[in-house]
């Protein structure tokens, strides 16, 4: 069996099934990207929450394995060569498992860097502006007296929805074929309209191809069962 005793994460969240894959994280867009792919490959794995409440993202055992303290994080009994491998960084995550998997990640050498360059997108642009529109718009953000920041990131935050939708037109699936791209894009866009509810800010109701997309995503299985992966307490 394995043993994943050298890795101090263990010490807060011992893994009851070491064979597994061990995640830690918390059901929020960027976790769930992780969860889902999960229940979509079919990878054994033993999920660890992460709560935000008590500031376990801070906690030294968690930063031993993700010293950036974000969710989500791996931790793969059976790595590269056979070698336990901690990982951190969900895009990474994702290439990482669609690579040791092969699933999720088209094979045609030109439609997989299609794909990476969605999963980059979603990471660099469509991530940060929509976490950014929701802090302004349903946090602490929401108090400023200037409107201009939250302005912004409802402009940018349109500007990238009419990208995609624009992308998504005659396309079933970001690249064609169900990918990490979708996986990494859509958990954001649920966020956007429901938890952050600023679909009416950005006029979601314009963007008939993501609506359409968003739909067939959050009808899939596995999907639904990520979204709550890890259960919260």
């Amino acid at each position: 069996m394995t043993d994943l005793s050298p890795f101090h994460i263990t010490r807060k969240w011992p893994a009851q099934h070491p064979e597994r894959l061990q995640l830690y994280s918390l059901p929020t867009p960027n976790g769930v990207k992780v969860s889902i792919m999960l229940e979509e490959i079919g990878l054994p794995y033993e999920p660890h929450l992460v709560s935000f409440d008590s500031n376990d993202q801070l906690s030294p055992e968690f930063l031993s394995l993700s010293p950036n303290n974000k969710i989500p994080a791996i931790l793969d009994p059976d790595g590269p060569n056979g070698h336990p491998l901690p990982l951190f960084e969900s895009g990474a995550i994702m290439l990482y498992l669609a690579e040791k998997t092969g699933q999720l990640l088209p094979q045609d050498p030109a439609a997989r860097y299609q794909a990476i360059q969605w999963l980059m997108w979603q990471m660099g642009g469509l991530g940060p502006m929509f976490g950014q529109l929701g802090f302004f718009h349903k946090f602490a953000g929401s108090q400023y007296e200037d409107k201009r920041p939250l302005e912004r990131y409802v402009a940018e935050a349109a500007r990238l929805l009419g990208v995609l939708d624009q992308h998504l037109q005659g396309r079933d699936w970001i690249v064609g074929e169900y990918s990490i791209a979708d996986i990494a894009v859509f958990p954001w866009i649920r966020n956007l309209v429901g938890f952050y509810e600023a679909g009416e800010l950005v006029q979601f109701e314009r963007f008939a191809n993501v609506r359409r997309v968003l739909d067939a995503f959050l009808a899939r299985p596995a999907v639904q069962r990520g979204l709550s992966i890890p259960a919260r307490g």
